[in-house]
């Protein structure tokens, strides 16, 4: 690099903290031309990492690394998407100062999943694919193995076998964990160990299927992945075509991707994974925080660690009382998180008599905050368990104060896009029968066992979609057979993205038939030819609304308009990357954080704890952990209904109760209670009220 690029470059590096450039520029002294040696970046809650990620990718590239062979790997589509935006951003600035700009942008951003899908069509012929295989989203998987199940005569059984979910949800913590089936039902499903050989048939009859079906599912994106780099040949192939691999939320990754990873880049030159193992939150889902901890020990010598400190959201209060919380972590990479930013407002440990009070107790303080000037939306409630949030519900709808509660359908999930998607994926592949089945079932007079008969009938042909013209619908169908095989035939005939007008025309009575709500869900379709146009191909776009669906307008009942006013209700696990000023914690007491079931196992406390750290660290300006001391339970077994008192969290002992402004509410002043006397008194209204007719 000349003295020129040297000097822009270090003009924009200017910005970044010490810490930040150590690991932006890590390798830069390791000889040029060259990959740098592994790195792992350790960023704590609101340290910049984002950024810091984003100029590492910029430097490498100022640096002559070409865009086209960088590897980059995020959580979403949209973070793929801004990250690379940004990334750009910042080249364009340095590169124009020496009179140029960036050719040729970051062709390999996207997710784990996304970027798993995009090679396996590459090396589909080694896996005994066709590269025109389309993809089931979780509803459709879950539905293939309902099928399946139901084949196998599980779903007649005396004893209730589990559902299609269940099934699904240990067929993927199997998959996504690599652990073995006994090993997870006994850990994760100890309600199912009765049917280990029932489901082990299951599964074995599931991947039959998929693979007759020409499908694969979510999880195998990362499963065929992790297959095909375990292959040398393989692995040195596909890791060839990358100088550089990054990867962000590495604390989130599970096994496979760990693996895949490993695979890719066996020596970990080229390799940087950013992540925070105290916000390592997805146990559920397989993520293992081993990935993070064990990384520096993969390589030899071990990867080089750089530790972002430096706060850029909270008081120095807030995070005294994180940083002492996740301090007595039995395992963990020590850093403690620090800001300029002085308080003298220690965070609040607010005790409540019950849940109606702590709902009570939130609302008036909400309201507060806003008529001091911090709007609704700057304002936000945690919670462990979506159901933990009821009573706060309930009174602040009472209240009429406006809110949004994260969750609820994706785009994807909507009935009347699974359609639209059902067409297209049928369209893509005549053999995708879980596709098939629900296109069928759209017609009048046409039921399921219609539908398996026509599948059936096609199934063997060459071309299943030409084999329609044979088949003989009921007589009950009418009109609407012709019409369904003259659309889905000639959907293939007609320029990309036009195909998706030909479905949606051809759909739009049956949606009118079939929902009361038809025109609402029309502009969702309306929606989705749009987000067509966006794409080249169908298989790309059938494949990445797979793997990342955004909202769906018809399932935002609720939800006040954008432009009013509303406070943020989510659960931990939602909030996470998320930042407001004023935050709400509630039920911090031991049976919610932590909860019930995540207090067996020492990994299943730990990540508990780590749970508390991360909504800790949402606050900028303030912070108030609610503890309710007791809790109203229902009918729970002979003892019917009744009070059950509980605790504060074990993650906040005695020691560190210095780091917090102890608050009772509601606050009681003379002026609320008088003389007290009147607490003594009791009434009985009722006996009053009848005693004046009698």
């Amino acid at each position: 690099m000349g003295s020129d690029s040297v000097g822009a470059a270090a003009a924009y590096l200017d910005g970044l903290n010490a810490e930040q450039r150590r690991a932006v520029e890590h390798g830069s002294d390791e000889g040029a031309g060259r990959p740098a040696s592994p790195l792992l970046i350790i960023a704590g809650a609101g340290s910049g990492k984002t950024n810091t990620l984003a100029h590492r990718v910029a430097h490498l590239i100022v640096g002559g690394a070409d865009p086209g062979r960088i590897l980059l790997m995020t959580f979403s589509r949209r973070a793929a998407s801004e990250m690379t935006k940004r990334v750009e951003r910042i080249c364009n600035k340095v590169l124009a100062e020496r009179g140029g700009f960036l050719t040729s942008g970051l062709t390999w951003a996207g997710t784990f999943h996304g970027i798993g899908a995009r090679l396996l069509r590459d090396y589909a012929e080694q896996m005994g694919l066709d590269p025109a295989f389309t993809i089931h989203d979780r509803e459709d998987a879950a539905d293939l193995m309902n099928l399946v199940r139901h084949e196998l005569g599980f779903s007649k059984s005396q004893s209730r076998f589990p559902t299609k979910g269940t099934c699904l949800a240990i067929y993927s913590r199997v998959v996504n964990s690599t652990r073995p089936l006994p090993e997870v039902l006994a850990r994760a499903f100890p309600w199912c160990v009765g049917w280990h050989d029932e489901l082990k048939r299951l599964f074995g009859a599931y991947v039959e299927a998929k693979q007759a079906q020409n499908v694969l599912d979510y999880d195998d994106l990362l499963l065929y992945w992790a297959q095909l780099v375990a292959e040398p040949a393989i692995a040195q192939d596909m890791g060839a075509r990358f100088d550089h691999v990054l990867v962000d939320e590495y604390q989130d990754t599970n096994s496979l991707q760990a693996s895949v990873l490993l695979g890719l880049k066996p020596a970990g030159h080229g390799l940087t994974v950013v992540g925070d193992d105290a916000q390592s939150i997805y146990a559920f889902r397989a993520a293992t925080v081993r990935n993070i901890l064990d990384f520096p020990g993969h390589f030899r010598p071990p990867a080089r660690v750089v530790t972002l400190e430096r706060n850029y959201r909270s008081t120095q209060p807030i995070l005294a009382a994180a940083n002492a919380v996740i301090g007595l972590a039995s395992e963990r990479f020590t850093k403690n998180l620090w800001t300029d930013r002085a308080s003298a407002e220690k965070p609040e440990l607010v005790s409540v008599r019950d849940e109606m009070e702590q709902a009570r107790f939130i609302a008036d303080r909400v309201l507060e905050n806003r008529e001091m000037g911090i709007a609704l939306k700057q304002q936000a409630v945690l919670f462990r368990t979506s159901s933990h949030a009821g009573p706060l519900e309930v009174e602040l709808t009472r209240r009429n104060i406006a809110f949004v509660k994260f969750g609820g359908l994706k785009f994807l999930d909507a009935a009347h896009v699974k359609d639209l998607l059902a067409v297209l994926r049928f369209a893509q592949n005549g053999r995708d029968r879980i596709a098939g089945f629900r296109l069928l079932q759209l017609l009048p007079g046409l039921g399921p066992a219609s539908a398996q008969k026509i599948l059936d009938r096609i199934a063997g042909q060459p071309d299943p979609i030409a084999a329609l013209s044979d088949v003989q619908a009921p007589a009950k169908v009418g009109d609407a057979w012709g019409q369904l095989v003259a659309m889905v035939q000639g959907i293939s005939r007609v320029a990309w993205p036009a195909q998706v007008e030909l479905a949606r025309l051809w759909y739009e009575p049956h949606l009118e038939r079939l929902h009361e709500d038809a025109g609402m869900r029309a502009a969702d379709l309306t929606q989705l030819e749009q987000i067509a146009a966006g794409y080249g191909s169908r298989e790309r776009f059938l494949t990445e609304l797979t793997l990342d669906p955004p909202d769906a307008t018809s399932d935002q009942a609720g939800v006040p308009l954008l432009d009013e006013d509303y406070l943020i209700l989510s659960t931990i696990h939602s909030a996470k990357g998320q930042e407001w000023k004023s935050v709400f914690v509630l039920n911090v007491v031991d049976g919610c954080i932590p909860s019930d079931l995540g207090a067996g196992q020492s990994e299943e406390l730990e990540e508990e704890r780590r749970l508390l750290y991360v909504a800790m660290t949402r606050a900028k300006d303030a912070l108030h952990l609610v503890t309710p001391q007791r809790f109203f339970v229902h009918g729970q077994h002979a003892r019917g209904d009744r009070h059950v008192y509980a605790g504060r969290t074990r993650f906040i002992p005695n020691s560190l109760l210095v780091h917090f402004q102890p608050v009772s509410w509601p606050r009681v002043g003379p002026e609320d209670v008088g003389t007290g006397a009147a607490r003594n008194v009791r009434i009985d209204v009722g006996a009053r009220l009848r005693s004046m007719w009698q």
